[in-house]
């Protein structure tokens, strides 16, 4: 499943300054599950619940809305992401807990909310709960606890639910991925840092391995909704085809290397796509940009004048510089997409074919180089 409950299409701007952390939706769940358990055993709730995650770290969560009958118990908790755009942030986070005979384990069960995984290639089989490995071992970790504290066996039924989960699953990647109904339970240490690459390169490497476990032959790395939707009527592809590139080509084509796909479309704006023939792997803005000199070297090179070099040189924009090539007649995105291809060619040592495409700020293609393996 998703390696980040995140708005797809590019990646928001960090903020300046120091940034709060948060919770995943992991640790809230369980930190619902202690909470809900502790009750059912000892007959009440307490005002607040504290767990350890796996660093060691023990934050505290006041309770909403507990719940106790004869048979469960049930608790919310309100998911705090820090300054982490994560769509998440504010969500309801429930856990109902239900005893079971001893023996029979921890069982978990997707309440309102939370999606239910229909396809192959995920951390868990299609059928269950897009509930993942990590919080799951939480969860049962805290039923462990408190049976222990109470002399009694953890074994439980435990059902997870999102107040609202499946309208915010419908701004994740969870549909694409084959994940429906609701949202993902995520996270491996509990913690949300605040704009992580690495949440966001995991939910690649997810969308990477359901292709490959579809069977597809075929998948697209796109920088954006422009070019994803230009590349998809390009192709034809149906929608898991495409991987959630974002700014990360990277994180991309490393775990291509190791995993790949026998055909990759890459397919990205002027700008970014600039950045990649040049070398760089991080798209974004913040962390790579677009060196004018060098567009103006390339320009030359194709056959423009001084006056055109200059002029891209005191620009202020790589699309400025496209559209000063293409008045010029100087085609300076094909010369971008076979650098581009040569970059992304070497960094998943040519273990697939690569299609690169360059589009303008419309969606018009402006450079494309053929698949090759080089």
């Amino acid at each position: 499943m998703t390696g980040k409950n995140s708005t797809e299409g590019g990646n928001p701007r960090r903020p300046e300054g120091a940034l709060r952390r948060g919770w995943t939706t992991g640790c809230c769940a369980t930190a619902a599950t202690k909470a809900a358990f502790s009750a059912l055993l000892s007959g009440n709730f307490a005002d607040s619940v504290t767990i350890t995650l796996p660093k060691g770290e023990k934050p505290t969560f006041p309770l909403l809305e507990p719940a106790l009958g004869v048979d469960f118990a049930e608790v919310g908790i309100i998911k705090d992401a820090g300054d982490d755009p994560d769509v998440t942030h504010g969500a309801h986070i429930r856990a109902h807990v239900r005893r079971l005979a001893p023996g029979s384990g921890t069982v978990f069960k997707a309440g309102e909310g939370v999606g239910l995984v229909t396809k192959a290639g995920l951390p868990i089989p299609p059928g269950e709960p897009a509930i993942n490995p990590a919080p799951r071992a939480m969860i049962a970790g805290v039923l462990a606890e408190v049976a222990a504290e109470h002399g009694t066996h953890p074994d439980a039924e435990v059902t997870i639910s999102v107040i609202g989960g499946a309208e915010i699953a419908k701004q994740t990647w969870n549909p694409r991925l084959g994940i429906v109904g609701g949202i993902s339970i995520l996270g491996t240490t509990g913690i949300v840092h605040p704009f992580s690459c690495a949440a966001w390169i995991a939910s690649i490497h997810r969308g990477i391995d359901v292709i490959r476990a579809a069977g597809l032959t075929h998948a697209a790395a796109c920088t954006g909704s422009t070019t994803e939707a230009s590349v998809g009527k390009r192709h034809g592809l149906p929608d898991f085809a495409f991987i959630d590139m974002g700014d990360f080509a990277g994180g991309a084509l490393k775990y291509l290397r190791h995993h790949p796909v026998p055909r990759l479309t890459l397919a990205g704006g002027f700008a970014k796509m600039a950045k990649l023939a040049e070398g760089h792997l991080d798209l974004h803005s913040g962390r790579s940009q677009v060196d004018l000199s060098r567009l103006a070297e390339r320009a030359t090179a194709l056959g423009g004048d001084a006056s055109l070099a200059q002029a891209i040189r005191a620009g202020n924009t790589a699309m400025e510089v496209l559209e000063l090539c293409t008045k010029a007649c100087i085609p300076i995105g094909q010369d971008i997409a076979k650098s581009a291809q040569v970059v992304a060619l070497k960094e998943s040592d040519h273990q697939i074919e690569i299609e690169l495409l360059v589009y303008d700020r419309k969606g018009n293609l402006v450079g494309e180089a053929a698949f090759t393996r080089g």
